[in-house]
């Protein structure tokens, strides 16, 4: 399991996780809220349902990141299709953006269940839900990170289970921080990504590299999972 994500009985996916790849996708996951911004929450007085039908903005963003995760939905070759782009994102994006934010705190949160699982040992009960979901909706195992029951391996791991909604959150979020380090990198074809297999230890992008590469081979093995 080390390294990918496993189906679970009855639906759902598991993973082993150190504390190490714990930080780093935290970190990412925070980062990756940082960029999307914290939404606009209805000032006091204000009509909660006014506010929800709110209209978004019409230009793409200026980061090329977050161009990435929130696209124009037509090329803009005319006029035409630069209008019909611009009223689609008016009136999605905001949703997009929810939707996003929600999904990567999901992804926070299951972590921080598994670190205080893996801090007390305690078997880490109701992790891996989806966005709203409370306790038991998944399980983290603290201490048995290959799921052979020989307990501490010495890497202070633990095993992250999630239930199916759970697993879709991650797979959203997953997506969204390629996506962000592929515009980092300035990778904007498939093709180009096996030049990072040949980086060198020198080169300055390897750590950002390394993740992104991580990064692919846990959404890949998630969506096996979600597909078993």
């Amino acid at each position: 399991m080390a390294g990918r994500f496993e189906a679970r009985p009855g639906g759902g996916a598991a993973v082993a996780l150190d504390e190490v790849e714990i930080s780093i996708l935290r970190s990412l996951a925070v980062q990756l809220l940082e960029l999307i911004g914290p939404g606009d929450e209805p000032a006091e007085g204000e009509d909660p349902l006014a506010a929800l039908f709110a209209e978004g903005p019409s230009e793409p963003p200026a980061d090329p990141a977050l161009r990435r995760l929130f696209p124009d939905a037509y090329a803009d070759d005319t006029d035409e299709l630069r209008q019909a782009a611009a009223d689609f994102r008016r009136f999605t994006e905001n949703d997009l953006r929810a939707r996003k934010r929600q999904d990567a705190l999901a992804v926070v949160r299951s972590l921080d269940e598994l670190s205080s699982s893996i801090a007390s040992g305690d078997g880490g009960k109701g992790l891996g839900g989806g966005p709203g979901e409370g306790p038991g909706a998944g399980e983290g195992k603290a201490g048995d990170p290959d799921g052979n029951g020989n307990g501490d391996d010495g890497e202070g791991g633990g095993i992250l289970e999630l239930a199916p909604e759970g697993s879709r959150a991650w797979l959203g979020t997953l997506n969204d921080l390629r996506l962000t380090i592929a515009s980092r990198l300035d990778i904007t074809e498939d093709e180009q990504s096996e030049r990072l297999y040949r980086l060198p230890d020198s080169d300055p992008t390897k750590p950002m590299v390394m993740a992104y590469l991580w990064l692919g081979g846990l959404q890949e093995t998630l969506v096996e999972t979600l597909m078993a």
